[in-house]
């Protein structure tokens, strides 16, 4: 039985990147426009889009309150902190949520799409895959930035 010309996509097809959410990651990036984006894979379309963005004022806890209990996402966050020399700092990180109680399609699409969209995202310091909210917390965050 051959395979070869079987047109359905299926869960290892790798996921396009809309232009909007390159955009959305370089307005956090170098216009420091929002404080975090959180991006959705679109199935019809077949690529990664913007779900939501968070301002420069908006908390941490705003963000994790923003990603949803029982589904998967990528998520970037611009965490500011100070150094022990005192100087204010920023580091990007790229957050692959997929918490536990996520459907098992959604884990698989979302891991095999994760390294194609992660390339496009150019300036990414920290990466954290997180199955709960205890492992991207606040403290864990300080802890890889410093």
């Amino acid at each position: 039985m051959s395979f070869r010309g079987l047109s359905r996509p299926n869960a290892t097809s790798g996921m396009g990147v809309a232009d909007h959410s390159k955009n959305a990651f370089t307005e956090l990036q170098r216009k420091k426009v929002h404080r975090y984006v959180i991006f959705k894979i679109d199935e019809k379309k077949k690529e990664v889009v913007v779900e939501k963005t968070g301002g420069p004022s908006e908390s941490y806890e705003d963000f994790a309150a923003a990603l949803p209990e029982n589904d998967c996402r990528y998520a970037v966050y611009d965490f500011d902190y100070v150094t022990s020399e005192n100087c204010q700092k920023s580091k990007i990180f790229f957050i692959a949520w997929s918490p536990s109680t996520s459907r098992i399609r959604a884990k698989m699409l979302y891991a095999t799409s994760k390294d194609r969209f992660r390339r496009e995202l150019d300036g990414i310091h920290y990466e954290i895959q997180a199955t709960d909210p205890t492992e991207m917390d606040l403290e864990e965050l300080r802890n890889r930035a410093n």
